[in-house]
């Protein structure tokens, strides 16, 4: 197997990094067999990046990324799945499978391939699409997020370091690394507004197509990107490496003095740790 594992130290984790200005992009509800969703677009005839937000977020957390995977000549597209921001709710009886979601909205697209950049949650969905439809993706980043793997020691790891009191706690302090909330707390403020937005349904689970086993990830044909934050308390940098193991084309970033959420906490290291990565696959 190929890994590539590499620990690199950040831009100053004191200094806040501004939100930029947005660029232009095209916003609609589209139906598809199942729901509505609502996706974003900035368009374009570059390599496309479609991003797939955690279970706490929605199309709309992406504002680090946007402007910069754009400004680099990338198609950029985010969504929300169903019960996030401006999409369906997930029927009980019926709440579909968010990879099978994903086809259908990149088929209305009109995207033949693609770069799949997923955080948390996001990178279950990315993953079981990975399996479901390999020839479809030109690369898959997940950070934060054991590839939903479900089954097998890996899972039972996952299962044993969240505790039962991780309900009860601020979802800010569970995804917001320490260092990032000493030293901006108008971030996190932001982040929260953002995500007490992006929630707006407690219904069923979206479904898995594939069921993720380590000898499973094995099979993995993308050449795949995992990131994690070496605070992060759900995917420590220990679960990342254990995931590596399995995946035959792989790099690993563990990311200093960061939480849960690479994307947001450390914005400027992740769009470049990014960009470098599926510059390198374009093909």
């Amino acid at each position: 197997m190929s890994q590539k594992s590499r620990s690199i130290q950040v831009d100053d984790p004191m200094v806040p990094v501004p939100i930029p200005e947005q660029v232009a992009a095209k916003e609609e509800t589209v139906k598809l067999s199942g729901a509505r969703l609502w996706y974003w677009d900035t368009g374009g005839t570059g390599a496309p990046i479609v991003l797939l937000h955690p279970a706490t977020g929605s199309a709309l957390i992406w504002l680090y990324q946007q402007p910069a995977f754009a400004k680099a000549g990338h198609r950029v597209i985010a969504y929300s799945r169903r019960n996030h921001y401006k999409s369906d709710p997930a029927s009980e009886d019926n709440p579909g499978i968010g990879s099978e979601d994903l086809h259908e909205l990149i088929a209305y697209l009109g995207l033949e391939k693609f770069h799949a950049v997923s955080s948390a949650a996001g990178g279950s969905v990315a993953t079981d699409f990975a399996f479901s439809y390999p020839q479809r993706l030109l690369s898959l980043t997940v950070s934060s997020n054991n590839l939903a793997a479900r089954n097998g020691y890996i899972a039972d790891v996952a299962a044993r370091i969240r505790p039962k009191e991780e309900g009860s706690l601020p979802r800010w302090f569970w995804e917001l690394g320490p260092s990032y909330r000493a030293a901006n707390p108008e971030g996190v403020e932001r982040w929260a507004e953002i995500n007490s937005k992006s929630v707006t349904a407690r219904r069923a689970r979206q479904k898995l197509a594939n069921i993720v086993t380590p000898q499973k990830l094995e099979e993995l044909k993308v050449p795949t990107l995992l990131m994690t934050g070496a605070a992060d308390l759900s995917t420590p940098p220990s679960i990342m490496r254990m995931i590596a193991r399995h995946v035959p084309d792989n790099e690993v970033v563990i990311v200093a003095e960061c939480g849960h959420s690479p994307h947001w906490e450390r914005p400027d290291f992740y769009n470049r740790t990014v960009l470098d990565f599926i510059g390198r696959h374009a093909r």
